[in-house]
């Protein structure tokens, strides 16, 4: 059924005010996307606190704010910032597509072959997407499982000794703590540029099993 302009905001109000009316104004939810004027200052920024509802989102919780909180609680940097795809020998591209989504998409298309050809492409995603149809191995995992995936990576790392030891550390006496279910103690590990690694594989780590 075709409805003009005027009718399909007379809709939208009207569902509005239902909420107001129902004291439920937090059933309201506005999301918007790249920045103007208009939807910064007048629906994103005005409107939703008019209406009583604390739900609204920028497109920024999922592109430039996202993307900076990688950097900047592993390094202590929060900017934007791009991958050495030049050099690059192993790129794991894990719940994204460079090619089709990110910040220099033209940039990733120039390089991704390259890296082909001198190195390997893993590709971690439920989605068949551009990078995993281009990729040497294609990880399928479910909806929600990168966590687990994740952990039980990170396990196998630790258990085997696969640690970069240069940047991580590792036990002063040289022998190897980490093992299947066992807490350590954290005054055995020597860390250099990493924090609290013994304390996340106790609380978290030492069960998580591939």
């Amino acid at each position: 059924v075709s409805i003009t302009w005027e009718e399909a905001l007379d809709t939208q109000a009207d569902k509005m005010m239902d909420l107001r009316k129902n004291n439920e104004p937090e059933k309201l939810m506005y999301m918007r996307g790249r920045y103007s004027p208009t939807s910064t200052d007048l629906l994103y920024g005005t409107l939703p606190k008019i209406f009583g509802t604390p739900n609204y989102y920028s497109h920024s919780a999922i592109c430039a704010e996202a993307e900076k909180m990688g950097p900047g609680y592993t390094q202590g940097f929060f900017g934007y910032r791009d991958y050495d795809l030049a050099k690059t020998k192993c790129l794991v591209v894990w719940g994204c597509d460079p090619l089709s989504s990110n910040r220099q998409v033209p940039n990733a298309i120039a390089k991704f072959n390259d890296i082909l050809d001198r190195g390997t492409v893993i590709a971690v995603d439920p989605r068949m997407s551009a990078s995993v149809a281009k990729a040497n191995e294609w990880l399928p995992i479910k909806p929600g499982e990168d966590g687990a995936l994740a952990a039980g990576i990170a396990h196998v790392l630790l258990t085997e000794g696969l640690w970069s030891k240069e940047f991580v550390g590792s036990f002063k006496d040289g022998k190897n703590l980490f093992k299947t279910g066992a807490t350590v103690d954290e005054t055995a590990f020597a860390e250099k540029q990493t924090h609290g690694i013994v304390k996340f594989w106790n609380i978290e780590l030492k069960d998580r099993t591939p």
